[in-house]
Order: structure tokens, then sequence, then C-alpha cells
């Protein structure tokens, strides 16, 4: 079979398994070709190849549901389920997504760009199959890093407490995440990883009882009890610990082989109530290079297949704001041994990396779980040490009332840097950090600020670490401004102080952040109509300079707020709320995100489809204002 013509994954079925393994390799082929092409993650889904193609087999997709984890390993799910020709639209504007995606396709039946959430949704649908008198299965696919996630020993909590609730849960087990795990969890997988597979024994002593005659049928509930301690006996003890919380444990099971894996998702389905089956699959398999550097091939921007080699950008880019943080880290961990960086799960993506090979004593990895990361912080700082929790904006959101509870209302000296704050392009609205600003602002204590390029953010690291309270900086995902970079002698900035970097007496353009240079772009521009504007670096949110903003606002009459993030309750409503708080009634532009999702595009087609570009910024000025 050819997956070109491949119009259902029902068509997988009765394949021999010689021509399934045909269909893994032009799944492999086709997805190195297109990542290769245009960039994406790879690592992930080259290993879920034979797994989902084994467990295709047998299901019926038109009615089972299958929910992926996070989604950035369900690649061969998309080539099997109709977007075989559209793949090369991967993750770039009105093309497929990285992620799944409801609306995107029928067998789409869980969004989801964050870890550890696939056995809890799971579970919800097989719920309502019940409740409902419906019949179909319901199967979570959950890799062992999502598994350190809080919510998904919650959802096994649960589920192991419903034996009459038939759930299958499928464990990828590559011994990875997006880096290796971390944790005692991740020591246990690794020790069953290694154990001899479970075998099902307990159902073929069943079976020979009830061939006895005149006892089999008089001994079945008897042998109910008898039966469970003979497959304990079948389970290898490390294997034990899912049993005890309910669950049948099949496992561990070749990921790549796909007549094993076949038989052992038939026997699972037969089962009747919560089961976990355990499949050993190769991050990156079936490509040398992904095989060899499993985190560097994680994701990838485009690359030469042949050599594995990235492509090199036309032109040079100033360091990325994320690489500047994480060498500055690193230098002031060099002068000060009470400061510790904390991440969860994203040494790579925030530049911790850089802490972790200098000085691995100050460096703390706690796996998926930003809950525990953030209080972890807390109690850490109310030992004295200064502790600075790096993690995407998008991922924060999942701590929040740990924010609030844990460090905000106790006050306590943390330092968070939020990493891909504001619009991060292919990866869609799972992963945009439009939602800092406003979620951060109303949080008791906290201190909230955002550079302008990257020597402020060195500037703001110092000011935050100084600062005897909870604080928070954004930054953005991508290259730095270009701004020079010092090396060692940075001062804290005057909490709650702007900087007046131009003035003019027709317009006030107050940014905050990643608009601060837009903003002074914007500036440029009008002057060409005869607008000369006063541009302010807001620097801080919490608190907002109020003294400089209102002193420029009743001077000029007509103000300009530019943030990247939510216009509800971002920055722009601040200065606003500040206005009306103070008797100040002056025309005020808001230019931000709207209230909408940010769909996969590049960053720069992101901000042109939200007029976030200086030249609409422009127009939207000028009609504003009536600037002819």
């Amino acid at each position: 079979m050819r997956l070109s013509q491949l119009s259902h994954p029902n068509e997988l079925h009765g394949l021999a398994i010689s021509e399934l393994e045909d269909v893994a390799c032009q799944i492999r082929e086709r997805h190195l070709q297109v990542v290769s092409t245009s960039g994406g993650h790879l690592g992930p889904g080259l290993g879920v190849v034979e797994l989902t193609i084994a467990l295709y087999q047998t299901l019926d997709l038109d009615v089972d549901k299958v929910i992926w984890d996070v989604g950035h390993q369900a690649y061969p799910h998309k080539l099997l389920t109709g977007r075989y020709d559209r793949f090369d639209s991967l993750r770039q504007q009105k093309g497929v997504a990285g992620y799944l995606k409801r609306s995107e396709s029928k067998f789409d039946h869980f969004g989801a760009g964050h870890a550890s959430t696939s056995i809890s949704a799971a579970l919800g649908m097989a719920l309502a199959r019940d409740r409902k008198g419906e019949d179909y299965k319901c199967v979570a696919v959950i890799g062992d890093g999502a598994l350190t996630g809080g919510m998904a020993l919650e959802a096994i909590n649960h589920a192991g407490h419903l034996p009459k609730t038939p759930l299958l849960v499928v464990l990828n087990d590559n011994d990875m995440s997006i880096s290796p795990p971390v944790g005692a969890l991740s020591t246990y997988l690794n020790r069953m990883r290694h154990s001899p597979p479970v075998q099902f024994i307990s159902d073929s002593v069943q079976e020979s009882v009830k061939n006895l005659p005149f006892m089999g049928d008089a001994i079945q509930e008897e042998f109910k009890s008898l039966s469970g301690s003979v497959r304990r006996l079948a389970v290898p003890s490390v294997g034990a610990v899912f049993e005890e919380l309910g669950f049948t444990y099949m496992g561990p099971v070749d990921g790549h082989d796909i007549a094993e894996l076949t038989r052992t998702f038939n026997a699972a389905h037969k089962v009747g109530g919560p089961v976990m089956v355990h499949v050993a699959t190769t991050k990156g398999k079936g490509y040398p290079y992904a095989e060899a550097d499993q985190v560097g091939y994680h994701a990838q921007s485009s690359f030469d297949l042949t050599t594995g080699k990235s492509i090199p950008s036309k032109t040079p880019k100033p360091p990325s704001f994320s690489k500047v943080f994480g060498q500055t880290l690193v230098k002031l961990c060099e002068q000060n041994s009470k400061i510790v960086g904390i991440t969860a799960a994203m040494a790579e993506g925030t530049a911790l990396n850089l802490l972790q090979k200098a000085i691995p004593d100050q460096y703390v990895d706690v796996g998926i779980a930003e809950q525990h990361a953030v209080t972890l912080a807390g109690g850490m700082a109310c030992e004295g040490i200064k502790p600075v929790v790096a993690i995407y904006s998008t991922f924060l959101q999942r701590a929040y009332d740990q924010l609030i509870h844990d460090i905000g209302i106790q006050n306590l000296p943390v330092t968070f840097v939020l990493d891909r704050a504001g619009i991060v392009g292919a990866d869609g609205p799972t992963h945009q950090g439009q939602y800092d600003i406003s979620y951060l602002r109303c949080v008791p204590n906290f201190t909230v600020m955002a550079p302008k390029d990257e020597s402020e953010l060195q500037q703001m690291l110092v000011t935050c670490i100084n600062h005897n309270g909870p604080s928070a900086l954004r930054i953005p995902r991508g290259s730095g401004e270009g701004a020079a970079l010092m090396e060692e002698g940075w001062e804290s900035l005057e909490i709650g102080k702007a900087e007046i970097i131009e003035e003019g007496d027709d317009l006030l353009v107050i940014g905050y952040g990643s608009m601060v240079c837009p903003a002074i772009k914007t500036s440029a521009i009008l002057k060409e109509f005869g607008v000369n504007s006063t541009v302010i670096n807001a620097r801080f949110i919490r608190p907002l300079d109020e003294e400089t903003i209102h002193k420029f606002a009743k001077r000029i009459g007509k103000v300009v707020t530019m943030e990247e993030g939510t216009l509800l309750g971002g920055f722009g409503s601040a200065v606003v709320e500040s206005f009306n708080d103070n008797d100040i009634f002056v025309p005020t532009l808001r230019i931000g995100i709207p209230d909408k999702l940010v769909d996969h595009a590049t960053p720069q087609q992101s901000k042109e489809s939200l007029g976030l570009t200086p030249e609409m910024m422009v127009d939207q000025i000028r009609n504003k204002f009536d600037f002819s």
C-alpha cells in the first residue's frame, strides 16, 4: 500500500506485517523529507511509527478515540489520517498544525500542546461513553517524560479506582522527554525497560482450569482471586506499582515490533478495565543522527538530510534573548553561590543548559512539573536561597495557583524568567506567550518587568535577584536587538521607573518590553508625516511609573500603548485604569493582541495579521488621531 493513497486509517486492517513495515518506512521518509525542509519536531514522531501503526490495526477509528499527549509525537498519526498531501505545509500559515487540533481532523479527538493531559481527557471520554451507554475504546498515548507531570499521576490515581471502566494507557517510554527525564520515576521506568516482558500466564492457567472435567465451571468465582495472585507473579517487581494502583500492566514491549505490539494491544482491549501497556521505543528511530543526538533532534529547523546539519541562516543574527539570559545567569551564579537556576524539563529552551554545564550544583531540573518548580523555589527562598525559575510563558500558566498562593501571598523573593513571551510562531495557539502580562499584573506583591533589548535584560535580571520580593521578567523568542552586552558590573534598575527615549509634543507612545523598539521605528515613520512623538520605555508594569506617564499624557493629550500580549487586562489596560483612577481623560489607542487565538505561522506573519508592524501601527495611529 502506498501511504499517499491511504484515505482512512482503517485501511491498515488486514495488511500483512511486511506491508505494515513498508508503510512504516514510507511514514519515516515523508516525515524526514518535510521536517528537513521546513522544520518541526523530529525525534518524537520517528520513535512512534510502529506503535501508531500497530495500535490503529487494533482499533476502529470511525468510533474509537485515541488521545495523544502533547501532540508532537503524533506526526505519524497525521500521516495516517488523511493529511499526507498537505503535510508539506506543516507548521506553516494556514497549513497542518504541529500539534493535534480538533478543528483540523475528526481523528484529532483532543488538542494538546502541553504535556500530561491525555490520561485525564481519555478517562473523561470513557466515563462519558459509559454514562451514555455507548461502546467504543478510549486510548491515551503518553510519553515517559509527560508521566512525570502531576496531572498524569492524578489521572492514573482516579482511573485505578474505576475497575469497571475500560481505558487503555499506552506508555511510550523512550527514556527521554525533550531532554533526558529526571527523578525517581524516570529511574523506576528505566528498570522496567530492562525487565523481562510480562507473560500472560494467568489467562492460560484460567483457560486450563476451565477444561478440567466436572470442575471448570464450579470454581470460576474462586479462581478470580487466584488469577490475580498468579498474575502478580508474572509481573516484574518494578511493574507491580501500576498493578497496585488498579491497572493491569503489560510490558515492556518492543516498540518497533509491529507483530508483538499488535498482539499486546489486542490482549489489552480484552481486559475490561484500566490497562497500561508499557512500550519501549527509541526516540529518532530510523534516522541515525536523531538516534545519536536525541536532545538536539527533538525539534529542528531546516537541515540537510544527508549530513544532518542545520542549514545556516543567510544573514548573521545577534544572540537570542534566551542565550543572553543563560550566559548572564552563569556569571551571576559564579559570583553568588546562593543563586540557583530551576527549570521544568526545558534546559535547552531556556538556556539553563549553560548553567547545568558550568555550575551543576546551582542547577535544578524538576521534570515536567511546573507547579512543583514554583513551590520548590518558594521553599528554597524561605531558607535564604535566591531561586531563578526559567519557564516558558505558556507553561507557567500551569502553576498559576502556586504563583499566587505560595509565592505572592507570602512575598517570597523568587525570580521568574518567562521565556517565549509574546508571539512564538509555528507552535500555534497552545504555545503563544500572550497571556502573562494579564495574569501576572494582578498577583499580590509581584514586581513585573520586561526589557526592550538584551542589555536591559541583563540589568533586569540583576534587579530581580537583588529585589527582596517576588519578581518576573518576560523575554521574547528569537534574536536580540543587537544591543551591546556587558560582561560584568550590572546595576539594578530603579524599580517602577520608566525610561524616556525621545520627546515630542504631538503624541505619547508607551512601549512595553519587545514593543519598545517597534515603537521607536513607528515614531520615526510618523515624523515623515510631521508627527513628533514622545516615546517611553515603560520597563515596569507593576509598579507602573504613573508619575512619568501621567505628566506626558496631560501635556500631550494623545496616548498610544504598545504590547506583545493580549489586550484584555494587559499593559494598555493598566495604563487606562491608571488614567481613570486619577481623573485623567485623554484619548488612548491600545495596540496589542486582540481577543483571538493566534494560529501557527511565522512570527512576522502573525504580527502582520495582528497589525503589529511599525507601518501598520502608523496607519492605526493616523486613523485614530486624524494625523493627515
